[in-house]
């Protein structure tokens, strides 16, 4: 179990160094003071770097966790009977531990930048004037809902016994991609209750005080799908 809770831990700080670290650090860089060259990775950029720190490390620590680096994931896994529920609290511990410390080793490479700024936003979640492209509280909440249901449900159809074997990450990694080039104007994508609270703690005031939606939402939308997909793909998925 501990090898577990470490494996969770340092699976979820490389998520939120990677994929935070990418909004941070490189969304938007240039080369000339007048700005007149953009050479940031923009959204595109950022979608694939979340994705490709989940499928990276569902590739090292799959086989010892399970890779979920996220409450939700672990919640709707229990709610579609593949995970136990006596593990449940113990692993959103280590995700959200695991999600701090990547959000403070984040916090120290920025801040090596003279007009580094982390309640600018740091990365983090938001609805109204938070919100990337200025979407209303109930907006978010329906994405932050419909994001992580899908996002369930291509955790639970890839990994359910059934699907191609070895592929699993892939198919995660990218639909946590496609998921953040939908929906990073909306609410700069959650879907993940730990990474929005990591960075929340850094950027503080109104950041963190909309946070109770980005644990909320996901959770719900997670255990929607594991209800779902508890019934759609019957007692042989498991």
């Amino acid at each position: 179990m501990n090898k577990k809770l470490f494996a969770e831990m340092l699976g979820t700080f490389w998520l939120v160094l990677g994929g935070c670290g990418s909004a941070v650090l490189a969304a938007y860089f240039l080369d000339k003071p007048d700005g007149a060259i953009n050479l940031g990775i923009a959204f595109v950029g950022v979608s694939l770097a979340f994705g490709l720190t989940v499928m990276t490390m569902a590739y090292a620590i799959g086989h010892i966790s399970g890779c979920h680096l996220n409450p939700a994931v672990s919640i709707g896994l229990w709610m579609g009977g593949r995970f136990s529920a006596k593990e449940l609290v113990p692993y959103i511990a280590a995700q959200v531990v695991g999600g701090i410390l990547g959000a403070g080793v984040l916090y120290l490479i920025a801040s090596g930048k003279a007009d580094f700024d982390a309640s600018a936003g740091f990365a983090s979640n938001g609805f109204g004037e938070l919100s990337p492209g200025k979407f209303s509280m109930a907006s978010v909440l329906i994405c932050e809902v419909a994001m992580t249901f899908i996002f369930l449900i291509i955790i639970l159809g890839a990994t359910d016994k059934r699907a191609p074997a070895g592929f699993a990450p892939i198919a995660i990694g990218m639909g946590l991609a496609l998921i953040h080039l939908i929906s990073i104007p909306v609410s700069n994508t959650s879907v993940n209750p730990a990474r929005s609270l990591a960075v929340a703690v850094f950027a503080g005031g109104e950041y963190l005080s909309q946070v109770w939606l980005f644990w909320v939402a996901p959770i719900v939308g997670a255990a929607l799908a594991g209800v779902t997909y508890r019934w759609l793909g019957g007692r042989e998925q498991s």
